[in-house]
């Protein structure tokens, strides 16, 4: 008789769930060890089932599945440590992580960096610097994937950025050197640009380039399909300037 193969106690988060049958659930999770996984969780929608509590967006879980680490059968979750909840204005952030990952990451990719990048930025957001942690984010999640972008040199010439001078972001190439003496409205000064490679979100013109920058790499790479979650940010965002 063949053994099932069992995982137990694996750190993980939710990131989408959906009703299977009357009284079951499908999940997607993000888990440390064996990166992003879909389990099925039987009797999860019983009225009475113990996973209905647990079972929640941004909550650190500890899960335990038998069979295949992508289509297995949940056995046990239960939470972890440092129990997260994001406030109502941050909900939005912590979906817009969550459809990257679900998004851009492939199945079964073991990824522990992007991981604790993750939980790095659920509690972040929980202390309110929502744009510095989605950026940081989306920077360790750009280059976990492949796409990383190198913003110390010209993609050009090789060389080193200048603080002075002026640069534009070129998606799938990198930072190119503006030729023009005026340079328009999509170039960036080098010393923005610097910034964001060391990570320096405090400045407020380091993170506004940060956003156009890994915005503009993200969207290379979902090859023209748009995030939901971004665009409904949008739109709010939108409405509080009152446009």
């Amino acid at each position: 008789m063949s053994v099932r193969k069992q995982k137990l106690l694996e750190p993980a988060y939710l990131l989408h769930h959906r009703p299977w049958s009357d009284t079951s659930r499908i999940l997607d999770l993000m888990t440390r060890g064996h990166g992003r996984v879909t389990l099925f969780a039987h009797g999860a929608r019983r009225p009475k089932s113990p996973l209905r509590a647990v079972l929640r967006p941004f909550l650190p879980l500890l899960v335990s599945w038998s069979g295949r680490s992508d289509g297995g059968t949940l056995t046990s979750a239960e939470a972890g440590d440092g129990p997260l909840a994001l406030p109502p204005e941050r909900l939005m952030s912590g979906f817009y992580l969550n459809e990257l990952l679900l998004r851009l990451l492939p199945k079964e990719d073991r990824h522990e960096a992007l991981y604790d990048a993750y939980a790095a930025a659920l509690r972040q957001l929980t202390a309110g610097a929502e744009q510095a942690a989605l950026r940081a984010f989306e920077s360790v999640l750009l280059e976990e994937i492949g796409y990383g972008v190198d913003l110390g040199r010209d993609a050009g010439s090789g060389r080193p950025l200048e603080s002075d001078r002026y640069y534009y972001f070129v998606p799938g190439q990198g930072v190119i050197a503006v030729r023009e003496a005026a340079p328009d409205g999509d170039a960036y000064p080098g010393r923005d640009v610097l910034g964001v490679a060391h990570g320096e979100f405090g400045q407020a013109p380091v993170l506004r380039a940060a956003r156009r920058i890994y915005g503009a790499a993200i969207a290379h790479c979902l090859e023209g399909r748009g995030l939901a979650s971004r665009d409904v940010m949008l739109a709010m965002r939108r409405r509080e300037q009152g446009g």
